[in-house]
C-alpha cells in the first residue's frame, strides 16, 4: 500500500508544482506596469471613493428608511431609530447632497476598479489556488469583495438610468443596502490582509517617485510570487504616469457623463448619459419628474373638480382645493432629492402639515402617513416622522413657482418637506393621517 501511495503523492506534487497552460502560467502576464505599487495607488483611490460611498450610502438609507434597524423598511416603526437618532430636516439640501456625493463617488470608482482588477489579475490565476487555510479565507474575502463591488456599481448605474425595474427582479434599495454590508466586511478583511503589502510598496518605491522619475516610471517591479509583478516583463508601451492619467480621465468622464445631474449647473448640461435634465422639456413644469401621471396610472377624473382630501386624526376632515386655498399659505424654496442622485430646487406654496394636523385635532403629531390617488406602485404612500411633520417648511403643496402644480408633479396636491427623499414627497395626495 505504501509503495502505491507514494507515486500518487508524487504525481499530485508535480501537478501542483506545474501550472496548467493559459492564464495560470505567470509568463502570460507580461505588462511591466503591474506590481504592488500600481495596485496600491489604485487601492488608495478606491478606498477614498468607496469610503465616501459607504458613509453617504448609510446616511441616505437612514433618511430613506426612517425605521432602519426595526422590523420595517417602508417607513413604519418611526418611534425607534438605529443608534438612537433620526434624520434631520436641516439643512433642507442634506439628502440631495449626501445622495449626490454617493452617486458621484460610485460612478467615479468604476474605471478605477476596472484598472485595479487589471493590475492584480495575475493573482486571480495563482497556482495552486490555495496552500493554507489562511489563503482559503483570503480567497473568500477577495471573491466577496470583487463580487459585491461589481454588484453595487452595476445596480447603481442601472438605478441611475432608471433601468433596474426592467433588468432586476428585486427591489433596488434593500438589495443595494445589504450588499453594502457584505462589501464593507470584505473590504475591512482585505485591508487587514493587504495593508502590509501596500506599506512595503510605498516604502520601497516611494509614493510619487514612480510617477516623477522617468526610469522608475517604466521600470518593472521585482518579481515576487505573492504579487502581480511580471515574471518575464515586456517592453513598456505606456508609462505608469500615462496609465494613471488615462484612468483619471476615464473616471472624470464617467462623473460628467453619468453623474452630472447630481452636480448640477454646467455638468448637468453636458451629462449626455444622464436620463434627466433641467431643460424646458424635462417635464410639464419645466423640471425633472421621475414618474409621470400616465406612468402612475392616474385617472384625470380622480384629480379633477370632484377631488377631495381626507385628513384623519382625532377628527376627520374633508377638504377640496378651494378649502385648502382658503387656509394660510406659505412659500419655501425646497429641493427634491432622488435616490438616483439628481435633485432640483423649486419654490413651493401650500398649507403647513402641522396646521392640517392641528385642524384634525392632533396638535403634537408623532407621525403622518400620506396616501396617494395612485393605487399601485412601491411609493404610492409614505410616512414622515415627527420632526418632518412639525417643521414649518413641510407643506401640502398646491403650487410650484407661483402656478398650480402640473399634473405630472402631483396636482392637485403633493407633500413637500425639507431633506426628505423625493419618493417620500407623495404626489396626488388623497389622504393624510396624523397620529
Amino acid at each position: 500500500m505504501r509503495s502505491a501511495a507514494e507515486p500518487r503523492t508524487g504525481r499530485l506534487a508535480r501537478l501542483l508544482a506545474t501550472p496548467p497552460p493559459g492564464p495560470f502560467d505567470r509568463r502570460v502576464w507580461r505588462s511591466p506596469l503591474r506590481g504592488p505599487w500600481l495596485a496600491s495607488v489604485l487601492s488608495v483611490a478606491l478606498l477614498v471613493l468607496f469610503g465616501l460611498a459607504a458613509i453617504t450610502g448609510y446616511l441616505s438609507n437612514v433618511a430613506y428608511q426612517p425605521g432602519l434597524g426595526t422590523n420595517s423598511v417602508t417607513g413604519g416603526g418611526l418611534d425607534r431609530h438605529l443608534f438612537g437618532w433620526s434624520w434631520p430636516t436641516s439643512p433642507a439640501w442634506l439628502y440631495a447632497f449626501t445622495q449626490g456625493v454617493h452617486v458621484v463617488a460610485g460612478v467615479a470608482a468604476i474605471p478605477i476598479l476596472a484598472a485595479k482588477l487589471w493590475a492584480v489579475i495575475p493573482k486571480f490565476y495563482k497556482w495552486p489556488p490555495v496552500r493554507t487555510p489562511a489563503e482559503v479565507l483570503e480567497r473568500l474575502s477577495i471573491a466577496l469583495l470583487v463580487g459585491s463591488s461589481i454588484f453595487l456599481l452595476l445596480t447603481g448605474v442601472l438605478n441611475i438610468a432608471y433601468w433596474y425595474q426592467a433588468f432586476l427582479g428585486f427591489s433596488f434599495v434593500p438589495a443595494h443596502f445589504y450588499a453594502a454590508f457584505v462589501f464593507v466586511g470584505a473590504l475591512l478583511a482585505h485591508l487587514v490582509l493587504k495593508l502590509p503589502v501596500m506599506v512595503r510598496a510605498f516604502r520601497e518605491r516611494g509614493v510619487l517617485r514612480p510617477l516623477l522619475e522617468d526610469t522608475a516610471n517604466t521600470k518593472p517591479e521585482p518579481f515576487r510570487e505573492d504579487t502581480s509583478a511580471p515574471l518575464e516583463p515586456m517592453a513598456p508601451t505606456i508609462s505608469r504616469r500615462g496609465l494613471l492619467g488615462v484612468v483619471a480621465a476615464a473616471s472624470g468622464a464617467f462623473v460628467v457623463l453619468l453623474g452630472g445631474e447630481s452636480i448640477g449647473g454646467w455638468a448637468r448640461r453636458v451629462s449626455l448619459l444622464a436620463p434627466r435634465s433641467e431643460s424646458p422639456g424635462a417635464g410639464e413644469g419645466g423640471f425633472q419628474v421621475n414618474k409621470t401621471a400616465a406612468a402612475a396610472g392616474i385617472d384625470p377624473r380622480e384629480v379633477g373638480p370632484d377631488w377631495r382630501l381626507e385628513v384623519l386624526g382625532a377628527r376627520t376632515l374633508t377638504l377640496d382645493r378651494g378649502a385648502l386655498h382658503s387656509l394660510p399659505q406659505h412659500t419655501y424654496s425646497l429641493p427634491i432629492g432622488c435616490v438616483e442622485g439628481w435633485s432640483t430646487t423649486q419654490r413651493w406654496t401650500g398649507v403647513r402639515l402641522r396646521d392640517l394636523a392641528r385642524m384634525a385635532g392632533v396638535p403634537a403629531p408623532g407621525r403622518m402617513h400620506a396616501q396617494s390617488v395612485e393605487r399601485v406602485g412601491q411609493f404610492n404612500q409614505a410616512t414622515l416622522n415627527r420632526e418632518q411633520v412639525v417643521d414649518a417648511r413641510s407643506l401640502l403643496a398646491l403650487k410650484v413657482n407661483g402656478r398650480d402644480l402640473p399634473l405630472d408633479h402631483g396636482f392637485p396636491a403633493r407633500v413637500i418637506a425639507p431633506a426628505v427623499p423625493g419618493v417620500h414627497n407623495t404626489k396626488w395626495v388623497a389622504r393624510l393621517t396624523f397620529s
